[in-house]
Protein backbone atom coordinates (compact mmCIF):
# COMPACT_ATOMS: atom_id res chain seq x y z
CA UNK A 1 0.00 0.00 0.00
CA UNK A 2 3.00 2.56 0.20
CA UNK A 3 4.33 2.34 -3.08
CA UNK A 4 0.94 4.18 -4.67
CA UNK A 5 1.77 7.03 -2.02
CA UNK A 6 5.44 7.38 -3.11
CA UNK A 7 4.36 7.85 -6.41
CA UNK A 8 1.83 10.54 -5.20
CA UNK A 9 4.28 12.52 -3.57
CA UNK A 10 7.08 12.49 -6.41
CA UNK A 11 4.02 13.50 -8.64
CA UNK A 12 2.88 16.15 -5.94
CA UNK A 13 6.65 17.46 -5.44
CA UNK A 14 7.12 17.70 -9.47
CA UNK A 15 3.95 18.32 -10.64
CA UNK A 16 3.70 15.52 -13.05
CA UNK A 17 0.10 15.40 -13.37
CA UNK A 18 0.01 19.11 -13.22
CA UNK A 19 2.11 19.19 -16.47
CA UNK A 20 0.26 16.62 -18.21
CA UNK A 21 2.53 14.23 -17.59
CA UNK A 22 2.82 10.76 -15.92
CA UNK A 23 5.52 9.15 -13.72
CA UNK A 24 6.40 6.35 -16.11
CA UNK A 25 6.91 8.63 -19.28
CA UNK A 26 9.17 11.16 -17.20
CA UNK A 27 11.32 7.97 -16.35
CA UNK A 28 11.36 7.16 -19.88
CA UNK A 29 12.11 10.92 -21.29
CA UNK A 30 15.27 10.37 -18.59
CA UNK A 31 16.31 7.58 -20.10
CA UNK A 32 16.22 8.52 -23.39
CA UNK A 33 17.94 11.56 -22.79
CA UNK A 34 20.81 9.96 -21.23
CA UNK A 35 21.31 7.96 -24.10
CA UNK A 36 21.07 10.44 -26.30
CA UNK A 37 23.72 12.05 -24.59
CA UNK A 38 25.92 9.80 -23.16
CA UNK A 39 28.31 9.92 -25.58
CA UNK A 40 29.92 12.99 -23.25
CA UNK A 41 31.28 10.51 -21.15
CA UNK A 42 33.40 9.39 -24.04
CA UNK A 43 34.02 12.46 -26.06
CA UNK A 44 34.78 14.97 -22.88
CA UNK A 45 37.71 13.02 -21.97
CA UNK A 46 38.70 12.87 -26.27
CA UNK A 47 38.84 16.47 -26.27
CA UNK A 48 40.45 17.61 -22.81
CA UNK A 49 42.01 14.44 -21.84
CA UNK A 50 45.49 12.81 -23.20
CA UNK A 51 48.48 10.92 -22.32
CA UNK A 52 51.65 12.26 -21.47
CA UNK A 53 53.86 13.70 -24.71
CA UNK A 54 50.39 14.60 -26.49
CA UNK A 55 50.53 18.13 -27.96
CA UNK A 56 47.12 18.11 -29.05
CA UNK A 57 45.62 18.70 -25.64
CA UNK A 58 48.59 19.39 -23.57
CA UNK A 59 48.79 22.56 -21.66
CA UNK A 60 51.21 25.57 -22.24
CA UNK A 61 53.33 23.45 -19.68
CA UNK A 62 52.94 20.41 -21.49
CA UNK A 63 50.48 18.44 -18.87
CA UNK A 64 47.72 16.96 -19.91
CA UNK A 65 44.09 15.16 -17.91
CA UNK A 66 44.71 11.70 -17.89
CA UNK A 67 41.69 10.28 -19.90
CA UNK A 68 40.28 8.08 -17.35
CA UNK A 69 39.87 10.88 -15.00
CA UNK A 70 38.13 13.32 -17.01
CA UNK A 71 35.84 10.44 -17.61
CA UNK A 72 34.64 9.86 -14.11
CA UNK A 73 34.29 13.40 -13.44
CA UNK A 74 32.54 14.24 -16.31
CA UNK A 75 29.68 11.82 -15.14
CA UNK A 76 29.69 12.38 -11.86
CA UNK A 77 29.59 16.60 -12.31
CA UNK A 78 27.10 15.44 -15.09
CA UNK A 79 24.93 13.27 -12.65
CA UNK A 80 25.08 15.89 -9.77
CA UNK A 81 23.81 18.74 -11.78
CA UNK A 82 21.63 17.04 -13.37
CA UNK A 83 19.66 15.94 -9.92
CA UNK A 84 20.21 19.59 -8.57
CA UNK A 85 18.43 21.31 -11.38
CA UNK A 86 15.91 19.15 -11.47
CA UNK A 87 15.02 19.47 -7.89
CA UNK A 88 15.55 22.54 -8.19
CA UNK A 89 14.44 23.87 -11.23
CA UNK A 90 12.03 21.28 -12.01
CA UNK A 91 12.66 21.42 -15.56
CA UNK A 92 13.77 18.45 -18.21
CA UNK A 93 16.54 19.67 -19.34
CA UNK A 94 19.62 17.53 -18.76
CA UNK A 95 23.38 18.89 -17.95
CA UNK A 96 26.43 18.03 -18.97
CA UNK A 97 30.16 19.35 -20.08
CA UNK A 98 29.61 21.74 -22.74
CA UNK A 99 31.01 20.78 -26.05
CA UNK A 100 31.66 24.36 -27.08
CA UNK A 101 33.97 25.60 -24.15
CA UNK A 102 35.26 22.50 -23.84
CA UNK A 103 36.49 22.85 -27.18
CA UNK A 104 37.69 26.23 -26.45
CA UNK A 105 39.49 25.91 -23.43
CA UNK A 106 41.64 22.90 -25.35
CA UNK A 107 42.19 24.65 -28.37
CA UNK A 108 42.95 28.28 -27.48
CA UNK A 109 42.83 28.83 -23.32
CA UNK A 110 45.28 25.93 -22.69
CA UNK A 111 47.71 27.54 -25.31
CA UNK A 112 48.24 30.42 -23.03
CA UNK A 113 48.07 28.70 -19.44
CA UNK A 114 47.76 25.52 -17.38
CA UNK A 115 44.54 23.22 -16.67
CA UNK A 116 44.46 24.25 -13.65
CA UNK A 117 44.20 27.88 -14.23
CA UNK A 118 41.84 27.26 -17.30
CA UNK A 119 39.63 25.58 -14.85
CA UNK A 120 40.07 28.05 -12.43
CA UNK A 121 38.92 30.71 -15.15
CA UNK A 122 35.64 28.37 -15.72
CA UNK A 123 35.15 28.39 -12.18
CA UNK A 124 35.25 32.75 -12.22
CA UNK A 125 33.04 32.11 -15.28
CA UNK A 126 30.02 29.96 -13.01
CA UNK A 127 30.37 32.98 -10.24
CA UNK A 128 30.01 35.73 -12.79
CA UNK A 129 27.07 33.59 -14.63
CA UNK A 130 25.58 33.11 -11.16
CA UNK A 131 25.82 37.10 -9.99
CA UNK A 132 24.20 37.84 -13.39
CA UNK A 133 21.12 35.53 -12.54
CA UNK A 134 20.84 36.52 -9.23
CA UNK A 135 20.98 40.01 -9.79
CA UNK A 136 18.27 39.54 -12.39
CA UNK A 137 19.96 40.39 -15.11
CA UNK A 138 20.68 37.26 -16.85
CA UNK A 139 16.08 37.16 -16.37
CA UNK A 140 15.69 40.96 -17.88
CA UNK A 141 18.06 39.33 -20.92
CA UNK A 142 16.11 36.49 -21.32
CA UNK A 143 13.00 38.50 -21.36
CA UNK A 144 13.76 41.27 -23.60
CA UNK A 145 14.31 39.04 -26.59
CA UNK A 146 11.84 39.47 -29.27
CA UNK A 147 9.16 36.48 -29.42
CA UNK A 148 10.30 36.13 -33.07
CA UNK A 149 14.10 35.90 -32.37
CA UNK A 150 12.99 33.29 -29.67
CA UNK A 151 11.04 31.00 -32.62
CA UNK A 152 14.83 31.49 -34.50
CA UNK A 153 16.72 30.22 -31.48
CA UNK A 154 14.62 27.60 -31.47
CA UNK A 155 14.28 26.80 -34.93
CA UNK A 156 18.03 27.10 -35.15
CA UNK A 157 18.85 24.44 -32.43
CA UNK A 158 16.71 21.93 -34.10
CA UNK A 159 18.80 22.23 -37.09
CA UNK A 160 22.05 22.43 -34.94
CA UNK A 161 21.43 19.39 -33.32
CA UNK A 162 20.44 17.83 -36.65
CA UNK A 163 23.34 18.64 -38.13
CA UNK A 164 25.11 17.39 -34.63
CA UNK A 165 23.43 14.02 -35.48
CA UNK A 166 24.14 13.96 -38.80
CA UNK A 167 27.84 14.57 -38.34
CA UNK A 168 28.50 12.36 -35.31
CA UNK A 169 27.18 9.54 -37.46
CA UNK A 170 29.13 10.47 -40.75
CA UNK A 171 25.89 10.69 -42.66
CA UNK A 172 27.58 14.06 -43.30
CA UNK A 173 31.44 14.60 -43.54
CA UNK A 174 34.40 16.78 -44.02
CA UNK A 175 35.51 16.97 -47.32
CA UNK A 176 39.68 16.48 -47.03
CA UNK A 177 41.78 19.32 -47.61
CA UNK A 178 43.91 17.07 -50.51
CA UNK A 179 40.25 17.66 -52.58
CA UNK A 180 41.14 21.05 -52.92
CA UNK A 181 37.87 22.28 -53.14
CA UNK A 182 35.47 24.59 -51.83
CA UNK A 183 33.09 22.54 -50.51
CA UNK A 184 33.33 21.93 -46.63
CA UNK A 185 31.16 18.69 -46.44
CA UNK A 186 29.90 15.92 -48.42
CA UNK A 187 27.23 13.02 -48.33
CA UNK A 188 28.98 10.15 -46.34
CA UNK A 189 31.92 9.10 -47.76
CA UNK A 190 32.62 10.63 -51.70
CA UNK A 191 29.11 11.20 -51.74
CA UNK A 192 27.62 8.00 -50.97
CA UNK A 193 26.70 5.57 -48.16
CA UNK A 194 29.59 3.44 -48.14
CA UNK A 195 30.04 2.13 -44.79
CA UNK A 196 28.17 -0.06 -42.37
CA UNK A 197 28.08 2.31 -39.25
CA UNK A 198 26.56 5.24 -41.96
CA UNK A 199 24.12 2.46 -43.28
CA UNK A 200 22.98 1.55 -39.59
CA UNK A 201 22.44 5.32 -38.51
CA UNK A 202 20.23 5.91 -41.86
CA UNK A 203 18.36 2.51 -41.47
CA UNK A 204 18.10 4.20 -37.38
CA UNK A 205 16.35 6.98 -38.95
CA UNK A 206 13.72 5.77 -40.37
CA UNK A 207 12.65 3.40 -37.99
CA UNK A 208 12.16 6.35 -35.49
CA UNK A 209 10.77 8.70 -38.01
CA UNK A 210 7.68 5.40 -38.39
CA UNK A 211 7.84 5.19 -34.46
CA UNK A 212 7.35 8.73 -34.19
CA UNK A 213 4.53 8.87 -37.03
CA UNK A 214 2.84 5.89 -35.26
CA UNK A 215 2.86 8.04 -32.00
CA UNK A 216 4.29 4.86 -30.89
CA UNK A 217 4.93 5.66 -27.05
CA UNK A 218 8.73 5.12 -26.31
CA UNK A 219 9.42 5.52 -29.88
CA UNK A 220 13.04 7.22 -29.74
CA UNK A 221 14.47 4.79 -27.05
CA UNK A 222 12.56 1.86 -28.82
CA UNK A 223 14.72 2.84 -31.75
CA UNK A 224 17.69 3.67 -30.06
CA UNK A 225 17.94 -0.10 -28.60
CA UNK A 226 16.65 -1.33 -32.20
CA UNK A 227 19.53 0.24 -33.49
CA UNK A 228 22.22 -0.48 -30.96
CA UNK A 229 21.14 -4.29 -31.47
CA UNK A 230 21.39 -4.19 -35.57
CA UNK A 231 24.80 -2.42 -35.15
CA UNK A 232 26.21 -5.24 -32.69
CA UNK A 233 24.67 -7.98 -35.19
CA UNK A 234 26.93 -6.69 -37.70
CA UNK A 235 29.81 -5.99 -36.04
CA UNK A 236 29.93 -9.53 -34.77
CA UNK A 237 28.98 -10.83 -38.58
CA UNK A 238 31.06 -8.18 -40.94
CA UNK A 239 33.58 -6.30 -38.80
CA UNK A 240 33.41 -3.08 -40.08
CA UNK A 241 36.06 -0.61 -40.20
CA UNK A 242 35.48 2.24 -37.92
CA UNK A 243 32.70 3.22 -35.30
CA UNK A 244 32.19 6.83 -34.45
CA UNK A 245 33.54 6.43 -30.62
CA UNK A 246 31.83 3.36 -29.70
CA UNK A 247 32.39 0.21 -31.19
CA UNK A 248 28.97 -1.95 -30.47
CA UNK A 249 30.14 -4.94 -28.66
CA UNK A 250 29.28 -6.51 -25.53
CA UNK A 251 31.85 -5.38 -23.44
CA UNK A 252 34.09 -8.48 -21.35
CA UNK A 253 33.23 -6.41 -17.48
CA UNK A 254 31.16 -3.87 -16.83
CA UNK A 255 32.47 -2.60 -13.90
CA UNK A 256 34.57 -0.03 -11.90
CA UNK A 257 35.97 2.16 -9.08
CA UNK A 258 36.34 5.59 -10.77
CA UNK A 259 39.15 7.79 -10.51
CA UNK A 260 38.00 11.20 -8.97
CA UNK A 261 41.86 12.36 -8.64
CA UNK A 262 41.06 15.62 -10.56
CA UNK A 263 38.49 16.76 -8.34
CA UNK A 264 39.46 20.36 -6.96
CA UNK A 265 42.27 20.67 -9.18
CA UNK A 266 41.80 24.16 -10.04
CA UNK A 267 43.95 27.28 -9.76
CA UNK A 268 41.34 30.44 -9.29
CA UNK A 269 43.60 33.49 -9.94
CA UNK A 270 46.85 31.92 -11.40
CA UNK A 271 46.03 32.90 -14.96
CA UNK A 272 45.99 36.69 -13.61
CA UNK A 273 49.18 36.73 -12.56
CA UNK A 274 51.49 34.04 -13.97
CA UNK A 275 53.55 34.35 -17.56
CA UNK A 276 53.44 30.69 -19.47
CA UNK A 277 56.50 29.68 -21.03
CA UNK A 278 54.88 29.18 -24.70
CA UNK A 279 56.28 31.64 -27.59
CA UNK A 280 52.77 32.65 -28.53
CA UNK A 281 51.70 33.86 -24.93
CA UNK A 282 50.27 37.14 -24.66
CA UNK A 283 52.95 39.92 -22.57
CA UNK A 284 50.32 40.85 -19.97
CA UNK A 285 48.30 38.04 -18.37
CA UNK A 286 46.14 39.95 -16.98
CA UNK A 287 44.65 41.34 -19.74
CA UNK A 288 44.94 38.07 -21.59
CA UNK A 289 43.32 36.21 -18.82
CA UNK A 290 40.61 38.93 -18.70
CA UNK A 291 39.79 38.52 -22.81
CA UNK A 292 39.66 34.84 -22.06
CA UNK A 293 37.16 35.03 -19.24
CA UNK A 294 35.33 37.43 -21.21
CA UNK A 295 35.23 34.97 -24.41
CA UNK A 296 34.24 31.87 -21.67
CA UNK A 297 31.22 34.05 -20.04
CA UNK A 298 29.99 35.19 -23.06
CA UNK A 299 29.32 31.49 -24.98
CA UNK A 300 28.00 30.25 -21.77
CA UNK A 301 26.18 32.71 -20.89
CA UNK A 302 24.33 32.85 -24.58
CA UNK A 303 24.39 28.94 -25.17
CA UNK A 304 22.63 28.13 -22.28
CA UNK A 305 19.79 31.23 -22.25
CA UNK A 306 19.40 29.84 -25.89
CA UNK A 307 19.01 26.34 -25.50
CA UNK A 308 16.02 26.55 -22.31
CA UNK A 309 14.29 29.08 -24.60
CA UNK A 310 14.53 26.27 -27.83
CA UNK A 311 13.59 23.12 -24.67
CA UNK A 312 10.52 25.61 -22.96
CA UNK A 313 9.20 26.19 -26.15
CA UNK A 314 9.23 22.72 -27.50
CA UNK A 315 8.33 21.40 -24.17
CA UNK A 316 5.30 23.70 -24.44
CA UNK A 317 6.48 25.10 -20.97
CA UNK A 318 6.97 29.09 -21.85
CA UNK A 319 3.89 31.28 -22.34
CA UNK A 320 3.31 33.48 -25.77
CA UNK A 321 6.05 35.13 -25.38
CA UNK A 322 8.55 32.25 -25.12
CA UNK A 323 9.19 33.20 -21.41
CA UNK A 324 9.83 29.83 -18.99
CA UNK A 325 8.39 30.26 -15.41
CA UNK A 326 11.05 30.59 -12.67
CA UNK A 327 13.46 31.54 -15.33
CA UNK A 328 15.73 33.26 -13.01
CA UNK A 329 16.19 30.55 -10.57
CA UNK A 330 16.83 28.07 -13.64
CA UNK A 331 19.52 30.17 -14.67
CA UNK A 332 21.03 30.69 -11.36
CA UNK A 333 21.42 26.90 -10.58
CA UNK A 334 22.82 26.78 -14.11
CA UNK A 335 25.89 28.79 -13.99
CA UNK A 336 26.25 26.70 -10.63
CA UNK A 337 27.32 23.85 -13.34
CA UNK A 338 29.95 25.98 -14.64
CA UNK A 339 31.75 26.61 -11.03
CA UNK A 340 31.39 22.39 -10.80
CA UNK A 341 32.23 21.70 -13.61
CA UNK A 342 35.95 23.98 -13.11
CA UNK A 343 36.10 22.42 -9.64
CA UNK A 344 35.56 19.10 -10.88
CA UNK A 345 38.38 19.72 -13.97
CA UNK A 346 35.45 18.61 -16.62
CA UNK A 347 35.21 21.63 -17.96
CA UNK A 348 31.71 24.31 -17.71
CA UNK A 349 28.41 22.36 -17.48
CA UNK A 350 25.48 23.91 -19.17
CA UNK A 351 22.20 22.65 -20.54
CA UNK A 352 22.55 19.90 -23.17
CA UNK A 353 20.35 20.82 -26.56
CA UNK A 354 19.98 16.64 -26.60
CA UNK A 355 17.08 16.89 -23.57
CA UNK A 356 14.77 17.99 -26.39
CA UNK A 357 14.90 13.84 -27.13
CA UNK A 358 13.62 13.24 -23.84
CA UNK A 359 10.96 15.92 -24.46
CA UNK A 360 9.98 14.32 -27.53
CA UNK A 361 9.42 11.25 -25.30
CA UNK A 362 7.00 13.57 -23.33
CA UNK A 363 9.47 14.78 -20.12
CA UNK A 364 7.78 17.73 -18.90
CA UNK A 365 9.20 17.85 -15.19
CA UNK A 366 12.59 17.52 -13.47
CA UNK A 367 11.81 14.05 -12.51
CA UNK A 368 13.00 13.38 -16.01
CA UNK A 369 16.48 14.81 -14.79
CA UNK A 370 16.62 12.65 -12.02
CA UNK A 371 16.57 9.88 -13.80
CA UNK A 372 19.33 10.95 -16.41
CA UNK A 373 21.39 12.08 -13.08
CA UNK A 374 20.90 8.87 -11.79
CA UNK A 375 22.38 6.90 -14.94
CA UNK A 376 25.31 9.46 -14.92
CA UNK A 377 26.60 8.50 -11.76
CA UNK A 378 25.89 4.94 -12.85
CA UNK A 379 27.82 5.60 -15.51
CA UNK A 380 31.38 6.22 -13.43
CA UNK A 381 31.00 2.75 -12.69
CA UNK A 382 29.76 1.06 -15.61
CA UNK A 383 31.57 2.67 -18.71
CA UNK A 384 32.14 -0.18 -20.33
CA UNK A 385 28.26 -1.27 -20.51
CA UNK A 386 26.98 2.35 -22.01
CA UNK A 387 30.15 1.95 -24.18
CA UNK A 388 27.92 -0.59 -26.09
CA UNK A 389 25.69 2.25 -27.10
CA UNK A 390 27.41 3.68 -30.71
CA UNK A 391 26.60 7.05 -31.87
CA UNK A 392 25.42 6.07 -35.05
CA UNK A 393 22.16 4.36 -32.88
CA UNK A 394 21.88 7.56 -31.33
CA UNK A 395 22.44 10.19 -33.54
CA UNK A 396 19.11 9.16 -35.36
CA UNK A 397 16.99 10.83 -32.58
CA UNK A 398 18.84 13.44 -32.60
CA UNK A 399 17.93 14.39 -36.15
CA UNK A 400 14.07 13.14 -35.22
CA UNK A 401 13.76 15.80 -32.55
CA UNK A 402 15.56 18.68 -34.58
CA UNK A 403 12.96 18.23 -37.38
CA UNK A 404 10.02 18.30 -34.59
CA UNK A 405 12.22 21.62 -33.11
CA UNK A 406 12.57 23.49 -36.49
CA UNK A 407 8.69 23.72 -36.88
CA UNK A 408 8.65 26.38 -34.57
CA UNK A 409 9.80 28.92 -37.47
CA UNK A 410 5.75 28.71 -38.72
CA UNK A 411 5.42 31.25 -35.84
CA UNK A 412 7.58 34.30 -37.45
CA UNK A 413 6.63 36.62 -39.99
CA UNK A 414 8.87 35.96 -42.99
CA UNK A 415 7.15 38.70 -45.22
CA UNK A 416 8.73 41.22 -42.67
CA UNK A 417 12.60 41.38 -44.12
CA UNK A 418 13.23 43.23 -41.02
CA UNK A 419 12.15 39.65 -39.06
CA UNK A 420 12.97 37.68 -42.05
CA UNK A 421 16.86 38.33 -42.21
CA UNK A 422 18.14 38.67 -38.18
CA UNK A 423 15.64 34.55 -37.99
CA UNK A 424 17.13 32.90 -40.95
CA UNK A 425 20.75 34.40 -39.95
CA UNK A 426 20.13 32.84 -36.20
CA UNK A 427 18.66 29.85 -37.67
CA UNK A 428 21.35 29.08 -40.43
CA UNK A 429 24.60 30.17 -38.19
CA UNK A 430 24.29 27.75 -35.24
CA UNK A 431 24.65 24.74 -37.88
CA UNK A 432 27.09 26.53 -39.82
CA UNK A 433 29.58 27.75 -37.07
CA UNK A 434 28.72 24.89 -34.64
CA UNK A 435 27.43 27.52 -32.17
CA UNK A 436 24.22 28.18 -30.32
CA UNK A 437 25.80 31.44 -29.46
CA UNK A 438 27.18 32.65 -32.60
CA UNK A 439 23.70 32.35 -34.32
CA UNK A 440 21.93 34.41 -31.46
CA UNK A 441 24.78 37.01 -31.37
CA UNK A 442 24.61 37.45 -35.22
CA UNK A 443 20.26 37.61 -34.54
CA UNK A 444 20.25 40.53 -32.05
CA UNK A 445 23.00 42.34 -33.92
CA UNK A 446 21.15 42.14 -37.13
CA UNK A 447 17.69 43.20 -35.49
CA UNK A 448 18.74 46.16 -33.83
CA UNK A 449 20.76 47.59 -37.24
CA UNK A 450 17.36 46.86 -39.11
CA UNK A 451 15.22 48.28 -36.29
CA UNK A 452 17.05 51.14 -36.82
CA UNK A 453 17.01 51.25 -40.65
CA UNK A 454 13.18 51.38 -40.44
CA UNK A 455 13.12 54.63 -37.89
CA UNK A 456 12.21 52.42 -34.91
CA UNK A 457 14.92 53.04 -33.00
CA UNK A 458 12.33 53.59 -29.88
CA UNK A 459 11.00 50.37 -30.18
CA UNK A 460 14.61 48.26 -29.46
CA UNK A 461 14.50 47.38 -25.78
CA UNK A 462 18.06 49.12 -24.14
CA UNK A 463 19.36 45.35 -23.15
CA UNK A 464 19.30 44.52 -26.74
CA UNK A 465 21.48 47.82 -27.75
CA UNK A 466 23.72 46.69 -24.76
CA UNK A 467 24.01 42.78 -25.87
CA UNK A 468 24.26 43.59 -29.67
CA UNK A 469 27.43 45.93 -29.07
CA UNK A 470 28.45 43.21 -26.42
CA UNK A 471 28.45 40.43 -29.71
CA UNK A 472 30.33 43.37 -31.97
CA UNK A 473 33.53 42.93 -29.63
CA UNK A 474 32.94 39.31 -29.26
CA UNK A 475 33.06 38.67 -32.83
CA UNK A 476 36.03 41.17 -32.54
CA UNK A 477 37.90 39.82 -29.62
CA UNK A 478 40.85 38.62 -32.13
CA UNK A 479 42.19 41.83 -33.13
CA UNK A 480 41.18 43.63 -30.08
CA UNK A 481 43.37 41.13 -28.05
CA UNK A 482 46.39 41.75 -30.36
CA UNK A 483 45.39 45.53 -30.19
CA UNK A 484 45.94 45.12 -25.82
CA UNK A 485 48.71 43.32 -26.05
Amino acid sequence: MSAPTEVSRVDRFFGVTERGSTVLRECRGGVVTFFTMAYIVVLNPIILGGTPGNPLNADIHGNVLPMTAVAAVTALVAGVMCIVFGVVANYPFAFAAGLGINSLLAVSVTTQVTWPQAMGLVVLNGVIIVVLAVTGFRTAVFNAVPAELKAAITAGIGAFIAFIGFVNAGFVQRVPDAAHTNVPVQLGDSGSISTYPVLVFAVGLLIMGVLTVRKVAGGLLIGIVITTVLAIVIEAVVDPATWALNTPKLPESIGGLPDLSLLGNVDLFGAFTEHGTASNVIAAPAIGATILLFTIVLSNFFDAMGTMTGLGKEAGLADENGTLPGIGKALAVEGTGAIAGGLGSASSNTVFVESASGIAEGARTGLANIVTGALFLAAMFFTPLYQVVPLEAVAPALVVVGALMIGQIRTIDFTRFDYALPAFLTIVAMPFTYSIANGIGLGFITWVVLAVARGKVREIHPILWAVAAVFVVYFARSPLQELLT
